[in-house]
C-alpha cells in the first residue's frame, strides 16, 4: 500500500468509520449498560468496514474467533477489492465512561499496510510513553517512573515539579504514583481510555508530559498508530497472568515473552489514526444533536504525510 493509497484512498474512510461507531455509542451514553454500548459500536464499525473497497484483516481487536459477535483478531473486513490492510480498533474505547456519561470515551481505529501491526494478544501491556522532540532513549521502560522523570525533566530544560505524569487509577499502579510524587512530580489521574492518555504525551495543550503503566496490549499498539503520525517514544512488555494469556500470544506467533517493543516494531509501517469522540474530553468532544443534526468531532492523522486534522461533521438526522 502506497503512501498516496494512505493519503489519499483512506484517510476520510476511516474517518467515517469512527464516526459511525460513535454516534452508535453515542445513543447509549448515560443509560448504565456498558454491553450494549460496546455492542452498538462494535456493530455499527463492522457495517461501516464491509461497505469499503479495502482487504481488511483485524489483528487488533475485541477478542478472538470464539467471542463473535465482536470484532474478533482474525476477522476479515471490507469487500475484498482494494489495499490489503491490518486494522487496529476499539470500537469504544471508555464503555464504563459512555454507560455512566463521563469524559473522554472514544471510537478509535487504526490501519496499516498488511503484516505491519504487531498482533498483540488481548492481554495486558506494561507502558511507557513520551511525546516528540526529545533524544531517542530518553525513556525507559527498565527504569522507576522516578527516574524517567528525572531524565525527562533534564531533556525537557525544567525542574521536576512541572513534569505531569498520566497514571489510569488503579489500585496496580501504587507503587508507580509514590514513585512520581517522591520526586515532585505531578500525577494526572484518568478513570479509563489510556489511548487517549498517551496521545496526551504528544499534544502540548493538555499539560502531559509522560505515560506510565498497565493496560491493554491492544490499546497500546493504537496509541502507537498515533504517535508513529506525530512523534513520540513508546516502550511497552506484554505481562502475561496465566498460561491462557500465554496460549493467546502463542496463536498470534509470539514466542518472546519478555520483549520489549519499541514504536516502530509495534507499528512497522506508515499508518492511519482516527478517534471521534462520544463523550467530551480533554482530546475531542462528543457527539451532540442539535435541531435534527448529530455533531461529531474527529481527529485524523497520516504518519506518511505527517498530517494532523480534525474534521468536525454535521449530519442529518
Amino acid at each position: 500500500m502506497s503512501s498516496e493509497n494512505l493519503d489519499r484512498g483512506l484517510v476520510m474512510d476511516a474517518v467515517r468509520v469512527t464516526e459511525i461507531a460513535a454516534i452508535a455509542a453515542w445513543k447509549l451514553v448515560g443509560r448504565g449498560d456498558e454491553k450494549a454500548a460496546d455492542q452498538a459500536a462494535v456493530d455499527a464499525m463492522r457495517t461501516a468496514l464491509n461497505d469499503l473497497d479495502i482487504d481488511g484483516e483485524i489483528v487488533i481487536g475485541e477478542g478472538e474467533r470464539d467471542e463473535a459477535p465482536m470484532l474478533y483478531i482474525g476477522e476479515k473486513v471490507g469487500r475484498g477489492s482494494g489495499p490489503a490492510i491490518d486494522i487496529a480498533l476499539d470500537p469504544l474505547e471508555g464503555t464504563t465512561l459512555t454507560a455512566k456519561a463521563q469524559a473522554n470515551a472514544l471510537a478509535v481505529m487504526a490501519w496499516a499496510p498488511k503484516g505491519s501491526l504487531l498482533n498483540a494478544p488481548d492481554t495486558y501491556m506494561d507502558k511507557i510513553a513520551c511525546g516528540p522532540g526529545y533524544p531517542p532513549g530518553v525513556i525507559d521502560l527498565d527504569k522507576t517512573p522516578a527516574e524517567n522523570v528525572k531524565t525527562l525533566a533534564e531533556a525537557k530544560g525544567v525542574e521536576l515539579s512541572e513534569i505531569t505524569v498520566c497514571v489510569l487509577d488503579r489500585p496496580r499502579h501504587a507503587e508507580i504514583i509514590a514513585s512520581v510524587r517522591s520526586v515532585g512530580a505531578r500525577v494526572y489521574l484518568i478513570t479509563d481510555g489510556d489511548v487517549a492518555g498517551v496521545i496526551n504525551t504528544a499534544d502540548p495543550t493538555t499539560g502531559v508530559d509522560l505515560y506510565v503503566g498497565q493496560g491493554g496490549a491492544p490499546e497500546g499498539v493504537l496509541a502507537c498508530a498515533a504517535l508513529k503520525c506525530v512523534g513520540g517514544q513508546f516502550q511497552g512488555r506484554l505481562v502475561f497472568r496465566n498460561h491462557d494469556e500465554k496460549a493467546r500470544a502463542a496463536r498470534v506467533g509470539i514466542t518472546d515473552l519478555d520483549k520489549k517493543y519499541d514504536l516502530h516494531e509495534m507499528v512497522r509501517a506508515d499508518a492511519i489514526f482516527a478517534a471521534t469522540g462520544v463523550t467530551n474530553g480533554a482530546l475531542l468532544d462528543g457527539v451532540t444533536y442539535e435541531d435534527g443534526f448529530v455533531h461529531t468531532h474527529t481527529l485524523v492523522m497520516n504518519s506518511s504525510t505527517r498530517t494532523v486534522r480534525e474534521v468536525r461533521m454535521k449530519r442529518a438526522v
